[in-house]
């Protein structure tokens, strides 16, 4: 079969006629527009009409499967302009009479010409659902009985865009041309003549899908995996089949929303390869994983549904048990304020693999979290975190159960000396999601786990200020500039509060400062490392060093190092 592209302008009265037949396939989306684009669409149109006399519009394009001299050409690309310019069409052939509206219901409608050899049919087939109510309502020009339909009876959203977006259009095309019939015509005449479309065609499917890749790289609105949908419900052999796996995909994409939806696909790609993504998703996902799952229904009932529900536990914290639940999605939660998401393809595959198994599931995200955190507060870069989540997905694909629990979860010793070290720094020089992930994971830990945190109006304090004037008692209790040097951006000095930092109060004494500021009429926080504070009758190096060693200690031990 030819590869060949070929792409060629046309005005709508071309686009529109015996030349063409689209369809819409079944693993296409919906129609999605809603009144906002419509109406935008037709302002744009009436605008130019208005404005320019002689000038021609250009419309974008749309991408096809179509072999060259055949008529039936598969809508790769441009549904949703193609459905609302043909409701815009059946709208304006509805306000006219006679022999006008059936010359402009011809391009809405192929008549049929049995000299011809062509049959009546729509010039736009959507898909299988949704077919028969756009053909009878819209293309047979029945707009009474569409604006009687009641709304919360209507199966599905695509029919639900349809009917109201015909009502807006309807709506803005009589305030615009009610009085004005022969200014009508004219914008019928404008729309047929003078706008313009250009088609992209080949009769090859993995060309078409190539093409509009590239399209949408540029700023359309499809996704890589509506293509990976379009190359699965593809290999399906009958109508029915498509229908019912076409649904299941959409029903999955809905399950976590369309941008979590595309997420989970890199993630899936990144279970399979193991390997930082060298090309884009589209190649290496149909070379890593679709290559091994060549069987649709097979990919869609046993991999991505179970990767979907799996994602949707581990990214909304919901995982149901009897036993471990509370604890399970504690550790979710926490794993959810890390700062990338390099974690997620070890958590949904071993979520896949255990969720059954509740005991096992509550080990698993207290080592998978304390593993995150190490990364996360040591700075990993993304390298050095893939290779290390790696070596997970690697013991993943082995045996493993509770009682011979998976190995490279655990932290080497270099690992857990390294993190030690980084605690006993200087945290406040780190970056603001690090650090805030030390104090409040280690407030989170005097509380067992109880306390909740929004991380939106948290503030770091220092206790003994960054800057020390020399009259103020912090001179005289902290005479010795390098030992304050020393302590000053250290665990033991610092305390979360949840208001943003008064930069007066900074500066304050001790005990201005603790009892004004950290539990005074304003009370700004209820954290257990700041309220430990208030039990201090001051604050020199010695206690900071006890505190230091006490707090360093609750993360040692709860992180086990």
């Amino acid at each position: 079969m030819s590869k060949k592209i070929s792409g060629s302008e046309h005005p709508l009265a071309k686009i529109f006629n015996s030349d063409f037949e689209y369809i819409i396939p079944s693993y296409q989306r919906p129609y999605s527009w809603g009144t906002e684009q419509s109406e935008i669409l037709l302002d744009d149109l009436y605008e130019f009409f208005e404005s320019e006399v002689n000038e021609e519009y250009f419309l974008g394009s749309i991408v096809l499967i179509k072999e060259e001299g055949k008529i039936l050409a598969e809508v790769i690309d441009g549904q949703q302009r193609l459905t609302t310019l043909t409701i815009l069409l059946a709208l304006l052939a509805s306000k006219l009479a006679g022999k006008q509206r059936e010359t402009l219901c011809n391009y809405i409608l192929e008549a049929g010409n049995e000299f011809e050899g062509l049959e009546a049919k729509p010039r736009l087939t959507l898909r299988a659902r949704d077919k028969e109510f756009f053909k009878f309502y819209i293309q047979e020009l029945n707009f009474d009985e569409l604006f009687k339909l009641d709304e919360s009876q209507i199966e599905n959203e695509a029919r639900l865009n349809i009917k109201r977006n015909s009502e807006k259009l309807n709506n803005k095309l009589e305030i615009l041309f009610k009085t004005d019939p022969e200014k009508l015509k004219q914008f019928i005449g404008f729309l047929l003549q003078r706008c313009f479309i250009v088609t992209v065609t080949t009769s090859s499917k993995s060309t078409a899908f190539r093409v509009f890749s590239v399209m949408n790289s540029r700023g359309l609105d499809l996704q890589p995996t509506d293509i990976i949908k379009a190359d699965v419900i593809g290999l399906l052999k009958n109508e029915l089949e498509e229908n019912t796996y076409s649904d299941k995909w959409e029903g999955l994409e809905i399950t976590i929303g369309r941008e979590d939806f595309n997420s989970l696909f890199s993630h899936i790609r990144m279970i399979y390869s193991k390997e930082k993504a060298k090309k884009n998703i589209l190649v290496e996902f149909r070379s890593n994983v679709l290559n091994l799952h060549q069987e649709p229904k097979n990919f869609i009932d046993n991999v991505l549904s179970p990767y979907v529900k799996a994602y949707d536990i581990v990214r909304n914290n919901i995982y149901i048990s009897d036993k471990n639940a509370d604890e399970i999605n504690s550790y979710l939660k926490w794993l959810n304020r890390i700062d990338n998401s390099d974690w997620i393809p070890s958590a949904i595959e071993f979520t896949v693999q255990n969720k059954n198994n509740p005991e096992y599931m509550n080990f698993f995200f207290k080592k998978l979290e304390r593993l995150a955190s190490y990364m996360h507060i040591c700075g990993l870069n993304i390298n050095e975190r893939i290779e290390r989540y790696k070596s997970v997905l690697l013991g993943l694909e082995q045996e493993h159960s509770l009682s011979n629990p998976i190995k490279s979860i655990e932290l080497t010793d270099y690992e857990k000396t390294n993190l030690i070290n980084v605690l006993n720094g200087d945290i406040y020089t780190l970056n603001s999601r690090r650090r805030n992930y030390i104090i409040l994971r280690l407030d989170s830990f005097f509380s067992d786990g109880g306390a909740t945190y929004d991380s939106k109006i948290l503030t770091i304090e220092h206790v003994l200020p960054q800057t020390v004037k020399e009259e103020s008692n912090w001179a005289k209790e902290w005479d010795n500039t390098e030992d304050r040097r020393l302590w000053v951006h250290r665990l033991a000095n610092l305390v979360p509060l949840n208001r943003r930092r008064n930069s007066k109060a900074q500066n304050y004494d001790f005990d201005i400062k603790k009892n004004v500021y950290f539990s005074g009429s304003q009370a700004v926080s209820s954290y257990i490392l700041t309220t430990q504070v208030l039990s201090e009758s001051s604050w020199t190096k010695e206690i900071l060093e006890k505190r230091q060693e006490k707090l360093v200690n609750v993360l040692k031990e709860n992180w086990e190092l």
